[in-house]
């Protein structure tokens, strides 16, 4: 891999670029799939820019639903043709007290942590409003089964289905667009969320702040295409579009907008 394509990506990006590029050679050389783990919208970003630059490989996404945000990757010969069953997905329906507990993302994904799994291999968890299933990779999903008996105090068993019993999210974003000064992580919660960008500072430094699933303590971290900033007590934020700057030299972007609580 050329310096060329690292350019264009975060230091910390390199290692994820240079496994996509080892995923490719394995392709070419065995004339076999590669079938990742789930990515995220960043990551799903860079395979398409890395795997893009060959002809003789191709890449398929899926996370077990159309509108799926975390999905597995296909990397395969040009002549490859992946069923959806080759993906992989499990999909989980969490069974619990509903009369006497609630759940939510944060809970049941830290709980998971909590366990020891690898992020990489759940997929969405997602809820109408009262249910909530997740996605997972096949080869994990009995010993998530197993090993997943609580959320916080709350009993949970987990019960496969087939995608026919796929529950509706209602999450509901807004696609806005907007100028910021900077692309700095505490700028943009700042401008977005109509809090001063000291608030928005001593929300990264103490933890409450998340870029693609990982939590980000650096207020000047610049953000990119495509990376999903998620705020404890204020919802998600999904950087779509880098529209160019302003005459006044600001830069002009387009997000989608996932507030907490609002329907």
């Amino acid at each position: 891999m050329g310096s060329g394509v690292e350019q264009h990506f975060r230091k910390e990006e390199i290692s994820f670029l240079k496994q996509v590029e080892e995923w490719v050679e394995e392709v070419r050389l065995q004339y076999a799939p590669v079938l990742t783990n789930y990515l995220d919208p960043r990551q799903q970003f860079i395979v398409e820019a890395i795997v893009g630059q060959y002809d003789d490989v191709r890449y398929y996404f899926d996370g077990g639903y159309i509108d799926a945000e975390r999905k597995r990757c296909m990397i395969c010969p040009d002549y490859y043709e992946p069923t959806l069953e080759d993906f992989e997905n499990a999909l989980f329906h969490i069974q619990y007290p509903k009369k006497f507990a609630t759940l939510g993302h944060g809970k049941i994904l830290g709980s998971l942590m909590s366990l020891g799994f690898d992020r990489s291999l759940i997929g969405d968890i997602i809820s109408n409003g009262e249910d909530w299933q997740l996605f997972c990779a096949q080869n994990m999903k009995e010993y998530i089964k197993q090993q997943l008996e609580k959320i916080g105090k709350v009993a949970v068993r987990l019960e496969e289905v087939d995608y026919t019993k796929l529950i509706v999210p209602v999450d509901h974003w807004t696609n806005i667009q907007t100028v910021v000064s900077s692309l700095r992580l505490d700028t943009v919660i700042a401008s977005v969320f109509n809090v001063s960008r000291q608030r928005s500072k001593e929300m990264i430094e103490s933890g409450k702040v998340k870029v693609n699933w990982t939590e980000e303590n650096r207020p000047d971290f610049l953000l990119e295409i495509l990376d999903i900033v998620s705020i404890r007590g204020y919802g998600r934020l999904q950087i779509q579009k880098i529209e160019g700057r302003t005459k006044k030299d600001k830069i002009k972007i387009e997000l989608g907008l996932l507030e907490k609580n609002k329907k």
